[in-house]
Order: structure tokens, then sequence, then C-alpha cells
């Protein structure tokens, strides 16, 4: 079945060629009437995904007690700007808030900034942190230009999986990328460019072999430049959560729709498209932006070294019966190896005052 974007965008390649992946994505999340963003509510058990926040209580909780002791380590400058990025239904800041509660000057010094675009998104955020001065801003450039002096604080969980890659397969000696073009029967297909020096995958020839994938995320390396820069000059610290590994290797990019993978071609604007994280990637650009930045982290790993156990104890002694079978499962859920615990990384982008607990400094 099409749909209304498959034929905007067939009717684009037509006129003007095949499309990168990354047109394609940026189309299919946020074109302004159909893209998926846009047009219906991804999240929870209505939506195509469930996001760790919408898991467990706890998962924020624990967030926002490492970012209020990297607050009191900088000497609680106040104010400071709080800023999420892709803050969804905002339960992960309505969990945060709740914590840091107890954290004396934190909530009166923040000045809390929400990162999204979506009108019908911000109203449910508007009502999970109801009682909270919220701004919000369309781009994180947005948001840190509105406070320009202030040292930062920003959370980004499953953020940048969600933004545009581009795809090249490595040749003898150069790349070919991966595009979107059209089938001979007009339908949307995966096509390749011409060969291309690509300056900016050189040094991936070392570590490639002919036909090997290689994505790289433009507007990611861009956002972390410019948090790095900010984190450099005003102090502060970038709590990165998403899937993904260090160095991208392979074909990540995939389509989920009703909690089921799906062709990504198929049904345009109806499907979540998202694409592995390049933690590499992001590290050499919070380098390159004048920052520091800590180990790639395990998810599993940084919530116990946060004392998710103690807390999920403390929780589990107020439950029984059903209750308690789910949070259990949901701790299970969190950090086991075989569902979001090795699979989803953690990384902080940060000043020379060291990363929030739970992460260990770069080697």
């Amino acid at each position: 079945m099409t749909t209304p974007l498959a034929e905007i965008l067939a009717r684009r390649i037509r006129t003007e060629g095949p499309v990168t992946l990354a047109e394609y994505m940026r189309s299919c999340l946020l074109h302004p009437e159909h893209g998926y963003y846009t047009r219906r509510e991804a999240l929870g058990a209505r939506g195509d995904f469930i996001t760790a926040p919408e898991i467990s209580q706890v998962f924020g909780e624990l967030l926002g007690l490492a970012l209020a002791q990297s607050w009191i380590d900088r000497g609680r400058p106040a104010p400071f700007l709080l800023v999420e990025a892709g803050p969804g239904r905002g339960t992960l800041m309505a969990d945060l808030l709740r914590a840091t509660r107890i954290v004396p000057g934190f909530h009166g010094a923040m000045r809390l900034v929400l990162v999204e675009a979506s009108p019908a998104m911000r109203r449910r955020q508007r009502k999970a942190l109801a009682g909270h001065a919220v701004e919000w801003a369309g781009t994180i450039d947005e948001a840190l230009s509105r406070h320009a002096d202030l040292p930062l604080l920003l959370v980004a969980n499953e953020f940048f999986d969600a933004l545009p890659i581009r795809q090249f397969i490595r040749t003898p000696t150069a790349w070919r990328e991966r595009m979107v073009g059209l089938d001979e029967a007009g339908k949307l297909a995966f096509g390749l460019s011409g060969e291309m020096p690509a300056a900016f995958l050189a040094e991936r020839l070392a570590d490639t072999r002919e036909g090997d994938i290689v994505e790289i995320s433009l507007p990611a390396l861009a956002i972390a430049r410019t948090l790095a820069g900010r984190i450099a000059t005003k102090g502060g610290v970038a709590l990165i959560i998403d899937y993904g590994g260090w160095r991208s290797l392979g074909d990540t990019f995939q389509a989920v729709e009703n909690h089921a993978p799906v062709d990504p071609l198929a049904r345009p604007g109806m499907a979540d498209l998202t694409a592995h994280v390049d933690f590499a990637a992001l590290a050499a650009a919070a380098r390159e932006g004048g920052a520091c930045h800590s180990a790639m982290t395990a998810q599993g790993a940084f919530l116990e070294a946060l004392g998710i156990r103690a807390r999920a104890a403390a929780l589990a002694r107020r439950l029984k019966g059903p209750a308690l079978e789910n949070h259990l499962a949901a701790i299970r859920r969190l950090t086991s190896p075989e569902e979001m615990g090795t699979l989803f990384k953690v990384m902080a982008i940060h000043d020379r005052l060291g990363p929030p607990p739970g992460l260990p400094p770069a080697a």
C-alpha cells in the first residue's frame, strides 16, 4: 500500500533524481504534513516503540541524580541550563525532576528547556511537567543560544539514533553512496551512486574491506561538536544514551511499525526509521569541539554503577503480586545483556572536571 509521502518522494525523484538516505530519512520523519514524528505519537503501547523511561521510573531517577552530582561537582552554578533532547512524553524529565527535589538548590538554579519540534508532543510534555517552568526549543542550537552564558547539563536518550544517516559501500579504492530511487515499476528502491572519494571517510579505508558498509550522520557530528564547544567554554555535561557501538561497520538502518520490523521503503511516513549510533564518531567530534568524553559504557553497567539494584530493592518492598513481577521484569529489561543492557550504550561529553558518576573517563 502506498502512502501520500511515497507519492511525493516519487515525484521528486522523477524530477531531480535519486536522493540520499539522509534526505529520505529526513522526509519520512519530519515532513510537515506526512512525517512520522509530525503525524502520530510514536511512544508506548499504542506507538511503535517503548523507551527506557517508559519501562521503569528508576531509569530517569538515576540519570537525574547523576546529573545533579555533576552540578554539585562543578560548584552548584546558579543559574544553569538543563536540556533534554528528544523528550518524548516527558516521562524521563518528570522522573529526573522528582528524584532531584532532594538536592538543595538544584531546581531553583535550573533553566529547563526541552528540545521538541512536535506541537502534539509539547502538549504531552506540558501535562507531564505541570508545576515546573519549562521552555521549548525546536533545535539544540536554539536551546543553547537562548541561554548563551550558562553552564550546561543535557540528557539525550534515544535522540541520536533518529538523526539522518548516509551509507557508503567500500569499493577497492573509494566509496559508492547508497541512494533511494525508483525501480522499473516506479516504486521506491535502493541503488548506488557512482564512485566518489568521500574525503571524510578516508581514514576508514584502513579498517574496511571491499563491500563493507559505513554509516555516517553529519547532523549527529555537528550536534556533538556544538555541545562540546559549549561545554568547553561554559562547563557542564551532555549525557548520551542510545543503541549503537564503537565505530560504524555494517548496515544498521531499520524501520519499526507497530513494534515490529518492516521494509523501510514500503510505507514512508508510517514507520520509525533509525540507525545505530557511532559513538567513536561522536567522541571524535567532541574532541574537535574542544571538550572531553567518557569511555563508552554499556547501559546495564552504567545503571549498576549508579545503584539500580538498591533503588529497585527499595521500590520492591512496597510491591507484591503482579506489580512486583512487572517491576523486577522492568529492571531486568534495562540491565540484562540479553535485552537492553548491552545493546544500549552510554557516553558523556564533559569538561575537564570529569564525567558524571557511573562513567569512567576515556582511556
